[in-house]
């Protein structure tokens, strides 16, 4: 069975200071399949393995996404359930209410004006910029990342950034398995008003797209799509800026490459979704039945959790060079591929190039290394420090 043997805690500090080690000690031990803790009590099975991942991630049949069976043996106090349980999202969904959520969603990002994006990245970097680059010093992910993903996702989302802050205190509530029924009540709150707020205010945005979408989502349908739209591009987004930042800062090599332009800000990006991505263990599935994998026997409607971080170093799939790879997961696969990859790079690359443009000569301020926030879900660091000569503010 999957769970034989002691469970390996995803939740603690110990694991988000060097998960990569736990990897490796996981393959070497279990080979594809880890019986894991993604809470105290809250049992689940890791795949660590590509071949085995793909495998289940494109068997919609006997690991679907569906929570609901599982969630009802979960206390309500979890500190995983508010991210986990059951929403009306493509995430969570199966069959016919999975592909109406995911046509409303696809289309409401297929529409994104990708020139206006571009120029709301500028416009939202500059003056952050300019805030800090006369004083010498910053916290790249306090004052930068996230105030511009904040930002970006208002405006795609045509939200006011007063109801945008609430949701954005919320999701981090939920990532961190702190507070998260509180951070979930705030969401759904703060986006209710949204959802109002753009029946009366239409506009040239994600959320009146999908109001319009033939799927006709009702209050409660709408609310959740926007919760999981703020989720991968607050969250998400700002950790793969300050994820992919903190390689550029850390590695002479890469670092060099790519202010000397030899290796894009695009290649640098993708090493992260390699080796740091911003969602290292998710695209979580729930077997119908009891079901033999790679000659693990799964038990039904337990958590199967795809370690994409995990599976990106499987060392079937990794190459000496990564540049041009795109066999990560990190975007997910198949049917659960994330909608939102061009904009989301295009944001990436744009706040990363307009940041290395004002301040080449940047190095970061870790002397004791990076600090990884605990949690059995995200790769996201506590703060990204950095030093430089101070610089007049961009014009």
């Amino acid at each position: 069975m999957a769970d034989d043997g002691p469970r390996i805690p995803l939740y603690t500090p110990e694991f988000a200071d060097d998960p990569h080690r736990v990897y490796r000690q996981m393959r070497r031990r279990h080979r594809s399949m880890v019986p894991v803790d993604l809470a105290p009590g809250v049992p689940a099975t890791l795949v660590v393995e590509h071949g085995v991942a793909v495998r289940i991630l494109n068997d919609h049949e006997h690991f679907p996404a569906d929570p609901r069976t599982w969630q009802k043996g979960m206390p309500a106090d979890c500190p995983v359930l508010p991210i986990m349980e059951w929403r009306p999202v493509p995430a969570r969904s199966t069959g016919e209410a999975f592909r109406r959520y995911r046509s409303a969603n696809v289309a409401a990002l297929a529409d994104v004006d990708l020139h206006g994006l571009r120029r709301a990245v500028e416009e939202l970097a500059v003056p952050l910029i300019g805030a800090f680059c006369g004083t010498g010093s910053a916290d790249l992910l306090l004052e930068y990342a996230f105030p511009l993903t904040f930002g970006v996702c208002n405006a795609l989302l045509g939200c006011p950034p007063e109801i945008g802050q609430r949701v954005s205190a919320g999701m981090a509530a939920m990532f961190e398995g702190v507070y998260a029924g509180e951070g979930n009540r705030m969401i759904n709150s703060a986006l209710a008003e949204l959802v109002s707020y753009k029946r009366s205010n239409p506009g040239d945005d994600v959320t009146t797209r999908l109001l319009k979408h033939e799927a006709q989502l009702d209050e409660e349908e709408m609310t959740h799509q926007l919760a999981g739209l703020y989720g991968a591009v607050i969250e998400l987004q700002q950790n793969l800026i300050a994820n992919t930042l903190l390689l550029i800062l850390a590695d002479d090599q890469v670092g060099g490459s790519v202010l000397g332009g030899s290796l894009s800000t695009r290649d640098a990006l993708d090493e992260v979704l390699f080796d740091n991505p911003p969602m290292a263990n998710f695209l979580i599935t729930y077997p119908r039945q009891p079901i033999l994998i790679d000659d693990v026997w799964l038990p039904a409607h337990q958590p199967v959790v795809i370690s994409i971080a995990a599976c990106n170093h499987d060392p079937t799939i990794r190459a000496e060079d990564q540049r041009g790879n795109r066999s990560h997961l990190s975007w997910g696969l198949g049917q659960r591929t994330c909608p939102a990859q061009t904009p989301a790079y295009l944001v990436a690359q744009e706040a990363i190039d307009l940041l290395l443009d004002a301040l080449p000569e940047m190095e970061l301020d870790l002397p004791e290394g990076p600090d990884w926030r605990p949690g059995p879900f995200h790769r996201s660091l506590t703060a990204l420090p950095v030093k430089f000569p101070p610089s007049p503010p961009l014009r």
